[in-house]
């Protein structure tokens, strides 16, 4: 960093600027984890020289402490991909079914939204499609904090739903399906689009009435026309933020795809079997005739469905990165 030709290329002066960033700040927890068993141990040889019980409980707390801290910090080093530390963008999109569909992706958005505010992370919904009678036709979140993506990128696939339908008078059980998509946010210069390639179209924005509907065509629809990728953004008042919004979505999306490809066609030159990734059922929640979610790729399970819906998502989420980080290693 101290060299004078390191800000002549300023992508790689920022990625080396993060990676430091990132370096320094795994070294002092290591230090701060390694500091904390030499505690224990002090305290350990306090409690057997004493034989009288009295540090026992702070012993245990103790334990208790440091293997949490454990815990998260190997979770941690297990967000290494390359896109993990940046921001994520979650597409939701109900399947066939209508509004039983629908009121599952709603559900989904919801589990998602209550997850980041539990887990301190900045969500906003950039887009919102409500549907006619319950649930959302579709729905773009924008998560922000470190290592949003790295953490929900397992969530990209499709969701199944087995339920009482609270929608049918005759209360049979349904089936209903939602696919999640989460991408990473992705810098202006990792991705040019021509303008010619685009097709803007802005409209008023839509929702289910009252004061804060817009009266001014501020919402933006954004098509590429090579690909045929569609991004709307409608939560802001200002028509440019929301194409900002919308392009910054756009771009992620067409590096994904770039990324994808590149995938394939590595895994094709290797003769390896390529994966099957959106589009295939990963998770199936069952409320009916017992509570169960599981998860089909690590084979988690996990009966408090209430509480997972409320946002727990943390033992999917190390559940599939263990499974990743052994799927990769093989």
């Amino acid at each position: 960093m101290g060299s004078p030709t390191f800000w002549e290329d300023n992508r790689r002066a920022q990625e080396l600027i993060r990676e430091r960033s990132e370096l320094t700040r795994t070294v002092a927890r290591i230090k701060d984890l390694a500091s904390q068993a030499e505690d224990l141990g002090v305290l350990l040889e306090l409690a057997e020289e004493s034989g009288d019980g009295s540090l026992d409980a702070e012993l245990a707390d103790g334990v208790a402490r440091l293997r949490k801290d454990l815990e998260e910090f190997e979770l941690k080093t297990m967000l290494s991909g390359p896109q993990d530390a940046k921001a994520a963008i979650v597409s939701i999109h109900p399947g066939s079914g209508g509004t039983e569909s629908q009121d599952w992706a709603q559900m989904l958005m919801r589990m998602y939204l209550r997850w980041c505010e539990r887990s301190g992370f900045k969500a906003e919904v950039v887009d919102l499609l409500p549907g006619e009678e319950a649930g959302i036709k579709s729905a773009t979140i924008e998560v922000t904090g470190e290592y949003a993506y790295g953490y929900l990128r397992g969530e990209t696939g499709v969701h199944r739903l087995i339920r009482i339908s609270p929608f049918d008078a005759s209360r049979r059980r349904q089936t209903s399906f939602a696919a999640v998509h989460v991408v990473p946010e992705v810098d202006d210069v990792e991705v040019s689009i021509r303008e010619d390639e685009l097709r803007v179209d802005v409209f008023r924005s839509s929702g289910p009435g009252g004061q804060g509907v817009n009266t001014a065509d501020s919402a933006v629809r954004i098509t590429h026309l090579p690909t045929g990728i569609v991004v709307q953004c409608q939560n802001e008042r200002s028509q440019l933020r929301n194409r900002d919004t919308a392009m910054r979505i756009l771009k992620a999306r067409l590096h994904e795809i770039a990324e994808k490809k590149q995938r394939d066609e590595l895994s094709e030159l290797a003769g390896t079997k390529k994966d099957i990734a959106f589009g295939s059922q990963i998770r199936t929640s069952t409320l009916h005739p017992y509570q169960l979610i599981k998860d089909h790729r690590t084979g988690e399970e996990i009966g408090n469905v209430e509480d997972v819906m409320d946002g727990n998502l943390e033992p999917f989420i190390k559940a599939y990165l263990l499974w990743a980080r052994g799927r990769d290693a093989s």
